[in-house]
């Protein structure tokens, strides 16, 4: 309590205590804040938008993005402080994302958008991202936390992150890129795009694939290959019309094969070879295809008052076929079980890692097979009007959005003999999972800013109202005829308020923060409780003397942490959640950028420096099944959050060249929730990556490219689940072209 009422207190004071503004920055901050209306389709839209939010928020600009071409999301947030992430595969094909603490895995405890539309699979039934946008396709990526993400649920805790796709060009442009490298890892990115008058068009495709950084014992390929096409047409009244009017249809396709698996190593087998697999894992390949459909209308009334609605289909199949347990004289255990505690399961490692031959069905293949739909409506309605030394702006949104995921799963029997894997048995479709899980939903929020002089405020509340449900139709009627059928369901009704500032001391020097609720849909159980919490959060933004920076503070006070039950997290995969009770999470962001040769007309050397510090804590005890959690007693820290990590960059930049550092203290984290120092046998210890990145312009139409990941060639874990130990990104080299038209 005294820490809210202290932040409560910060607030008030740095508003009481600030010195009377220059008559200036009224004029300033007026005409800007009253210049534009900003797309639906993003958060801000650009760093001077970003930069003043009354909440906290981060623009990465596509210069950022093309400094280092990363194709790989986890190595590009990590430049933005208050991210948490742990790896998973080392390319970021399934990244596991926090804000501000939020539970980490899949990414499931943050809303996550493309083109301000909900991108997870199944955002309310089954919100593990699975799917992933890939990021080498976007223009920007937005974050933003704090108060004024109400208008971006319905994950309110930590934030929202924004993926803004490629965008129709004013004019005729092209450009095509590719790249290659180590493990045979190539790229082509290319894309084409033009506005006339009444129409404009873009089209785009890009491939991402690899032959993969681990060893199977039989020189299996452990890489992957991904495909991604996305095409946009936009019709638009001309320009002189009194009534502006644009409609845009957005197509996109993608598809994976990856040969991916949950199955990791034992900490003697790490430490050995990191980079080795199990012969038990040969079988293992994840394919799924993606497919979104989007209509946008927008209509510009006036200067001040415009309406935006997108219409919008996603649709997500999939099918991780793994090895899930292990069968010996009749008794099974999970793979998670058998690679923590490999001696007490002398006999399962040995058929796990192909040493000893087995019988028929000792291992057990998951198809684990399942079907997404998210679809919806959503509007945006956006009106501002200002008076002589006021600025109003209005801003109300609506959505109504169903989704449900589909699973029709079974498994197969394989023995193996000498290391070799064969088919023993074929499961039944449907004999391990059977249901489909759904939600409706309904969600409006009003956003309310005043500024007055030199102080913003902005007020908003949101509204959810899910009805969550589950149809098991049990593992022996493939055919859903209902004979067996069991359903649940749970209803939330909820509103969210919020409330955020941002004073501006002087034209250098501004100060922000609020309080706002934070929520996350709870399961299809009946009567589940959400997750609920208070956020606080104090700020500042500054320029001093060509330091540019910003600092901010926050608290969330969680009253009702919720776990999800995910194999990916060593668990049985039931998405069943449960409650985890009170958490505290609190810390400090600190984001720094400098010009060395800011004077100079040549060259320029930009240095950047953020720093995250996070700690968390259990307020109660508790015990799981899940191997993300374990067993809780009070005072624990969350697993997978680490307590320090910084990032740091130096560029050298000239019209013909530049040359790009880029460093990375991944701070240690604990694996399972406790309070014991970390170390390698109960946590994942720190690690520093640097990566580097070159361009040499030929001329103005044709660039060089090169990078380097992991420049330093470190050997680092990343994570002990889904199951077992696996490593990073190991030292890799990729050289490229770029053209442009």
């Amino acid at each position: 309590m005294k820490l809210k009422i202290s932040f409560i207190f910060l607030i008030i004071a740095g508003i009481l205590n600030s010195q009377e503004q220059k008559k200036e920055i009224k004029t300033d901050s007026i005409q800007k804040l009253d210049k534009v209306l900003i797309n639906a389709q993003v958060i801000f839209g650009s760093k001077y938008e970003a930069k003043n939010r009354t909440g906290s928020s981060y623009y990465i600009s596509p210069e950022e993005i093309e400094k280092f071409n990363y194709t790989d999301i986890n190595r590009l947030l990590r430049t933005v402080p208050g991210v948490n992430i742990y790896e998973e595969d080392g390319f970021g094909l399934r990244p596991n994302i926090s804000l501000r603490g939020t539970s980490p895995e899949r990414s499931a405890k943050i809303s996550i958008m493309e083109d301000g539309v909900l991108i997870a699979p199944a955002p309310y039934s089954a919100p593990a991202a699975y799917y992933f946008p890939s990021v080498a396709r976007m223009q920007a990526v937005e974050i933003l936390k704090g108060s004024s993400q109400i208008q971006y649920g319905p994950f309110t805790t930590g934030g929202a992150i924004n993926l803004v796709s490629t965008q129709i060009p004013d004019n005729f442009k092209g450009a095509i890129q590719t790249s290659y490298g180590s493990f045979n890892t190539g790229q082509l990115h290319a894309k084409l795009g033009d506005s006339k008058r009444n129409f404009g068009y873009s089209i785009e495709y890009l491939n991402f694939n690899s032959d993969g950084f681990k060893n199977l014992p039989d020189g299996s390929n452990t890489g992957f290959d991904k495909n991604d096409f996305v095409a946009k047409f936009r019709l638009n009244s001309s320009p002189d019309a009194s009534l502006k009017q644009a409609v845009t249809f957005k197509f996109q396709y993608s598809d994976e094969v990856s040969n991916e698996t949950y199955l990791g190593l034992t900490q003697n087998d790490f430490n050995s070879n990191p980079f080795n697999r199990y012969a038990s894992s040969q079988e293992d390949k994840m394919t799924n295809d993606h497919i979104q459909f989007m209509v946008t209308h927008k209509i510009d009334f006036s200067k001040q008052f415009r309406i935006t609605t997108n219409a919008y289909y996603n649709g997500f199949s999939r099918n991780w076929y793994k090895l899930n347990d292990v069968i010996f004289n009749g008794d099974k255990v999970g793979i998670s079980s058998i690679v923590d505690n490999p001696e007490n399961y002398p006999n399962y490692i040995d058929i796990v890692n192909g040493t000893s031959n087995s019988d028929a069905d000792a291992l057990l293949v998951k198809a684990n097979n399942r079907d997404y739909i998210s679809k919806g409506v959503q509007t945006k309605f956006d009106y501002h009007w200002s008076g002589e030394n006021v600025f109003h702006d209005l801003e109300i949104g609506l959505r109504y959005h169903y989704d449900e995921e589909d699973r029709f799963q079974w498994k197969d029997g394989y023995n193996i003999i000498n290391g070799v894997m064969n088919v023993t048995s074929n499961g039944a479709p449907g004999s391990d999972a059977n249901r489909i899980s759904s939600a409706s939903a309904f969600a409006g929020s009003i956003l309310y800013k005043l500024k007055y002089r030199n102080l913003t405020l902005t007020p908003g509340i949101r509204y959810e109202n899910i009805v969550l449900s589950r149809d098991n139709f049990g593992t022996s009627d493939p055919r859903r005829t209902g004979i067996n059928l069991s359903s649940r369901e749970n209803k939330v009704d909820i509103f969210i308020p919020g409330i955020g500032f941002n004073y501006k001391l002087n034209t250098n020097t501004s100060i922000y923060g609020g309080i706002h609720k934070g929520f996350s849909p709870p399961g299809n159980e009946a009567g589940q409780k959400a997750e609920e919490s208070i956020n606080y959060e104090l700020g500042s933004r500054f320029n001093l003397k060509g330091l540019r920076g910003e600092i901010v503070a926050f608290y969330n006070d969680y009253s009702n942490l919720l776990g999800s039950d995910l194999a990916a997290t060593g668990g049985t995969g039931s998405l069943d959640q449960f409650n985890a009770g009170e958490v505290a999470v609190k810390g400090i962001e600190l984001l720094l950028n400098y010009d060395l040769l800011e004077k100079n007309t040549n060259f320029s050397l930009p240095i950047t420096f953020g720093y995250t510090f996070t700690d968390t804590e259990f307020l109660n005890s508790f015990g799981s099944d899940d191997s993300l959690w374990g067993e809780v007693t009070v005072g624990d820290e969350l697993p997978y959050i680490a307590k320090h990590q910084f990032n740091t960059s130096v560029s050298l930049e000239h019209a013909k060249f530049e040359l790009n550092l880029n460093g990375r203290l991944n701070g240690a984290f604990r694996t399972l929730a406790g309070t014991e120092t970390i170390t390698n046998t109960n946590g994942i210890t720190s690690n520093f990556i640097i990566d580097f990145s070159g361009k040499y312009h030929l001329n103005k139409n044709l660039s060089l490219t090169g990078n380097m990941i992991n420049l330093l060639d470190e050997t680092y874990a990343v994570a002990r689940v889904p199951a077992g130990l696996r490593p990073g990104h190991p030292f890799g080299a990729y050289a490229g072209l770029e053209l442009r038209f």
